[in-house]
């Protein structure tokens, strides 16, 4: 291929490459994390003018002796650029389009004008493959969810990408690429508004505050850090030059909702939700353009929601009516105070107060009762973030940022004071006559503010053929948490079926043979401030090797330190060094065909809720007591029923191991040594294109997760053997362990000391007692792999489609920081490590295995004002397993995958036989079908502006799929008196969780 003709493809390819960004999978490198860049060659020493027509923001820089330009750190938006040398212009001007955390690459001068016409081509649709980008990202446009029937929510855009699955437990979330729901962060306008107490959410906007969305599934580069999941970076929209406004009206009426299914056990109901409705309606209005023309832009919104939802509990004998009728509103204000100088304000409110009324009610003849009581949840905050943006010389520039992301989450009632918290197992005796258990839905009593302070410095350095990157982010993330049990005594009452002793932390102890169940009194109470301070350097060097291959490598070093309530640090760890390399290959040198690939380390900081729960005096009394049946009692006029709470089963205890109250030895409670939590990750892909509309491309995925902070009970030493008790240590499984401890044996704490959790570190006795030994922890293990394709066809005013596959492999014995199969969410204190038997023999496929995910989503002009949309998720159901309580090595009961086959009513743990009950062993859940639909009708205004009016059906097919099972196969040891056959949890494999039925939602918005 002759120079002039690889010049001049360049050329066309780079100048559609602003209006193709929107085709998915064509996701760019090199961009700060709220904003874009534009880059490419031209002639040595030329000008080069880059401005913005819609509000007046001009730029102006030289290119270098090699031709090589640059412009970092640009608003997302439309420009013109144009090129002179000596006075004279280079070419015609072109428009480019910045998007999203992207690089434009538009060559200038290689062609004129009247060429680019002759090739007929048009630049809109031409789905360009940046050469320049090494990480696999997603960019959605306004435009683009204006014409797709995606719901208005952040998550609904994350899920649109490749890889990205819902995940199956009653906490909701997603998973990246075969990570746990807790791992990813979330990013507005540069500003983290990530969930930092459990990492399961994170502050979110009125959906129509955004402009772009960025999502990011693997080898984003080193200024992204603190997540082994995936990115989810959004930016908002902004003012202009031209006042604008407009009304925004989004409807989704009670009997537009399908009703979902009631499900049963035995002949009783014990899921309910055909009586549970959704009601929203929502009205946005907004406003924009210019306070000094060229120089101060706002944009401001305001939504009114009124949601009034009610739903009944589990099984249908009481109803709650919800009530949240809030304000939201957002806002940014841009200055251009130079050329070389822009200040940008971006804050948003996502403050929601909602009132539940409870009633009691009649299943059989659908009619409320007595109202019983009133639930008041407070939930999100302000948040707010300041940048300016500064080009220091030529070649150097800079952006410096500082903000505010405060999340609340307050739940109490009217009755926390009378009424005591009761829940019932589906296989227990339940409440006679159709009482309810107990006289209050509410679960507790909790008040939480959480508050990040952050600051970040971002600089770009052009060096010849080197472009540096380097920055240093810091952040306060500040806990103040209370939380207690409603109810005289704060005592939470869980009535359970008998199918074996209770476990240990639950008080242990054997239940009387005939009693048909058994109940747990639970205590819990916590309160203080808590803070953890995060802070990272990066730096990165992209290095155009040859003119079609560029090599990037950066080093990213994380640091985390997470205090108790005196500021003391309990986990801190530094020097967290992070390498991330990759390359960027264009095969034919014309920038239709790339191969890139990328490796790269990314480390997980340790989540709040382990400050407060494990440093902060945490109390979580438990004890096992005989169930001698159910009395009724009244409040108000209204009957309920509570448990006869007898005395403690025999040989039971009052467990305090989870807590007892105080914050003890924090030498003795966390590993001296600790090493951070951190994912190894390998990419290889390939993008190509077909033709000026249509582009494909498949990669490679493989992600190994190295190391676990979980808390484990260390019972036992090297030097001591089970005298050297320890207690529960936040630690590394499976490796060394060093704490503060007993050293000569006499039964006091003098000193440090190490333990090869590999080998050591649990206790054995016989059935008399008698110490037999120590066994260590196996490692934990996570893997993921993963084979993606893709295929892309761009909007070109008639249709688009994507479409993807992914072919995955999720395996291990630990899903992450969180457990979905067993449905616990305390992040970083699962019960996967509490001792040696909850993760042995525990390696298999993992909750978020979807072996097979389909996604397909597109737009069809049906006419110049009518278009139809479709989006469809079709991927296999997650593995099922079958957990046990017991093992066949000592008397612990607890969580395990070993279950008990025969002699399992032997008090003498030595007697049982047990069998394994592999990870996975129960088949998987059905596969899911979700199929999307929209009909839109646009009418543009004279003289600019439009009217939009969009009808989306979501799950189209009312699919009520299961996504989530009981997957307890035993709940405690023992056997039936009559068969003398172990006994199994009667509800196990019974399904908890289910698709969400279908609904209608129509948007009518005037804009002008």
């Amino acid at each position: 291929m002759s120079s002039k003709v690889w010049n001049m493809r360049r050329t066309v390819l780079g100048t559609a490459l602003g209006f193709a960004l929107a085709a998915f999978g064509a996701p760019q490198a090199h961009a700060a994390n709220n904003d874009g860049s534009v880059a490419g060659h031209t002639q040595a020493g030329a000008v080069l003018t880059l401005t913005n027509p819609d509000t007046g923001l001009t730029r102006t820089i030289t290119a270098s002796d090699d031709g090589s330009y640059r412009f970092p750190f640009l608003p997302v938006g439309t420009y013109t650029i144009s090129a002179s040398k000596d006075g004279q212009p280079i070419g015609a001007t072109r428009n480019v389009t910045v998007a999203l955390g992207t690089t434009t690459t538009l060559d200038l001068g290689a062609v004129s004008a009247t060429n680019l016409s002759a090739m007929n081509v048009s630049s809109s649709v031409l789905p360009v493959i940046d050469v320049s980008s090494t990480e696999s990202a997603t960019i959605v446009s306004r435009a683009d969810l204006v014409r797709l029937p995606v719901d208005q929510n952040v998550t609904s855009v994350a899920l649109l990408a490749p890889g990205v699955v819902k995940g199956n437990a009653g906490f909701g979330g997603i998973s990246f690429g075969g990570s746990s729901i807790a791992e990813n962060a979330f990013y507005v306008n540069g500003l983290n508004v990530t969930d930092f107490y459990n990492r399961n959410g994170f502050s979110e906007a009125p959906f129509a505050f955004y402009d772009q969305f960025q999502v990011k599934t693997g080898g984003y580069s080193v200024e992204f850090g603190r997540t082994t999941g995936g990115v989810v970076n959004a930016v908002a929209r902004t003012g202009t030059n031209e006042f604008k406004g407009g009304t925004e009206i989004t409807m989704e009426p009670g009997n537009w909702h399908s009703r979902g299914h009631d499900y049963y056990f035995d002949g009783d109901r014990y899921y309910t939700s055909s009586r549970d409705q959704d009601s929203l309606i929502k009205t946005n209005v907004w406003a924009s353009g210019p306070i000094v023309k060229d120089k101060l832009f706002f944009f401001a919104m305001y939504e009114q929601r009124g949601a009034s939802p009610h739903n009944t509990n589990d099984v249908g004998t009481t109803m709650t009516d919800h009530s949240a009728n809030q304000g939201f509103w957002g806002g940014t204000i841009d200055w251009n105070i130079t050329d070389n100088n822009t200040l940008s304000l971006m804050a948003f409110s996502d403050k929601n107060h909602d009132v539940g009324d409870v009633y009691n009610y009649d299943y059989g003849t659908s009619t409320r009762g007595n109202k019983t009581n009133e639930v008041y949840t407070d939930t999100g905050g302000k948040n707010w973030a300041l940048a300016w943006t500064s080009y220091l010389t030529n070649d150097l520039s800079m952006k410096l940022m500082y903000g505010r992301n405060q999340r609340q989450a307050d739940v109490s009632s009217q009755r926390d004071e009378d009424c005591n918290r009761v829940a019932v197992s589906t296989a227990a005796p339940q409440p006679p006559g159709g009482l309810v258990a107990g006289c209050t839905t509410s679960s507790n009593v909790a008040s939480r503010v959480d508050t990040r302070k952050q600051g970040r410095a971002d600089f770009e350095w052009t060096l010849g053929d080197h472009l540096l990157r380097f920055g240093y982010d810091h952040e306060v993330d500040t806990s103040n948490y209370k939380r207690r049990y409603p109810g005289p005594g704060g005592y939470y009452y869980n009535v359970y079926a008998n199918t074996g002793n209770p476990a240990s932390t639950d008080g242990g102890g054997q239940v009387p043979a005939g009693d048909l169940a058994w109940v747990r009194v639970r205590r819990y109470e916590i309160a203080g401030t808590f803070d953890t301070k995060n802070s990272a350097f990066y730096v990165e060097d992209n290095w155009h090797l040859t003119p079609n291959l560029i090599l990037n490598a950066g080093l990213r070093n994380d640091s985390f330190d997470n205090q108790d309530a005196q500021g003391r640090s309990y986990i801190k760890i530094s020097r967290q060094i992070a390498p991330r390399l990759g390359f960027s290959w264009d095969m034919k040198g014309d920038g239709s065909t790339k191969l890139f690939g990328n490796l790269g380390r990314y480390y997980l900081p340790v989540a709040n809720v382990i400050n407060i729960k494990q440093a902060g005096g945490l109390l979580d009394e438990r004890s096992a007591h005989r169930f001698l049946g159910w009395e009724t009692r009244e409040i108000n006029g209204t009957q309920y029923a509570m448990p006869i709470v007898g005395d403690p089963l025999p040989g039971s205890h009052t467990d305090t191991s989870q807590g007892n109250g105080t914050v003890g030895d924090l030498r003795a409670e966390v590993d001296k040594n600790m090493e951070p939590v951190y994912q190894d990750e390998a990419i290889l892909g390939f993008q190509q294109m077909i033709d000026n509309n249509w582009s494909w491309g498949v990669s490679g995925t493989y992600r190994r997760l190295h190391n676990a902070i979980d808390d484990m009970e260390i019972s036992a030493t090297a030097q001591c053997g089970g005298a050297g008790y320890i207690g529960y240590v936040m630690a590394n499984p499976g490796k060394k362990v060093t704490v503060w401890g007993d050293t000569n044996c006499d039964g006091t704490p003098d000193g440090y000391l190490t333990v090869d959790t590999s080998k050591e570190g649990w206790a054995m006795y016989d059935a008399d007692g008698n110490y037999l030994g120590q066994r260590g922890w196996v490692k934990p293990k996570r893997t993921y792999t993963a084979l993606e394709f893709q295929l892309d066809r761009a909007w070109d005013e008639k249709w688009s489609l994507n479409a993807s596959y992914v072919l995955a492999w999720n395996r291990g014995n630990a899903e992450g920081p969180v457990n979905s199969d067993t449905n616990f969410d305390d992040t970083g204190r699962t019960e996967n490590f509490d001792d040696p038997w909850v993760n042995f023999g525990g390696d298999g496929y993992l909750p978020n295995d979807r072996r097979h995910q389909f996604k397909l989503r597109g737009t069809y002009a049906l006419a110049p004002h009518w278009q139809i949309g479709a989006n469809a998720d079709v991927h296999s159901g997650g593995p099922i397993t079958g957990f046990g309580v017991g093992n066949p090595y000592d008397a612990t009961i607890y969580h395990s995958y070993f279950i008990c086959v025969q002699n399992c009513g032997s008090n003498v743990s030595e007697d049982r036989v047990y069998a394994r009950s592999p990870r996975g062993a129960y088949g998987r859940m059905p596969w899911t079908y979700t199929l999307d639909a929209s009909l839109s009708y646009i009418l543009p205004f004279q003289g600019g502006g439009d009217l939009r009016v969009k009808l989306a059906v979501y799950n189209l097919l009312n699919q009520q799929r299961t996504v989530q099972v009981d997957q307890d196969l035993q709940t405690g040891i023992g056997e039936d008196p009559v068969t003398h056959q172990p006994l199994m949890n009667p509800t196990f494999r019974l399904p908890t969780g289910f698709q969400s039925p279908r609904f209608t939602q129509l948007t009518v918005s005037v804009n002008f």
